[in-house]
């Protein structure tokens, strides 16, 4: 049995909508693999902000108790028959007052460095899913331009593909491109 053409098949069109699909699919790959890296490096880092913060609260809730405490002793010292026990007990919890509004400000600023690092990746992360968006629509055009045999449907293509290609070197490279209407559009 003899193949037969198809009719009106373009292999020209073809050959470069299946180049266009290799090359978007390999950088889309690469893309995937370093936001996931991404997106790992930002879960850790919200895991240590919210550590951080409850560390800060628990410190601020200690403050809150010996400085409590310290004012009743402070009361009822007066009325003790053993003033070295009191004074003792009030010089103990003055160092520890003193120790707890000392790490209150350093575990504060722990806690908003590890925020701003994650905001920091995720700024990352917006342009590797822009990158992610606009390489897979780039590829399902494609398809259509092959199945269509439109040229001007793969120039399309290569639209969407080209946005994507930005956003991902954007990504890797560390480039102050940020998709802000789209990020607000699709979270």
């Amino acid at each position: 049995m003899d193949d037969i053409p198809a009719e009106g098949s373009n292999k020209r069109l073809n050959r470069l909508v299946a180049i266009t699909v290799v090359i978007l699919s390999v950088f889309l790959g690469l893309c995937h693999i370093k936001d996931d890296n991404l997106v790992q490096a930002m879960q850790q880092s919200k895991a240590d902000a919210v550590d951080s913060w409850s560390e800060y609260q628990a410190t601020k809730t200690k403050l809150h108790i010996s400085e409590g405490a310290a004012d009743q002793l402070a009361v009822l010292g007066e009325l003790a028959r053993d003033k070295t026990a009191v004074a003792a007990q009030t010089a103990r919890l003055a160092a520890q007052i003193g120790k707890y509004r000392t790490e209150i400000p350093a575990l504060q600023a722990k806690a908003r460095g590890f925020e701003a690092a994650y905001d920091a990746m995720n700024y990352h992360d917006d342009q590797f899913d822009a990158a992610d968006a606009m390489t897979g629509i780039a590829v399902s055009v494609a398809a259509v331009a092959a199945l269509s045999e439109s040229l001007w449907v793969l120039f399309v293509a290569w639209g969407f593909g080209s946005f994507g290609v930005v956003m991902g070197l954007a990504g890797f490279l560390g480039w102050a491109i940020h998709p802000d209407f789209l990020a607000r559009l699709l979270s």
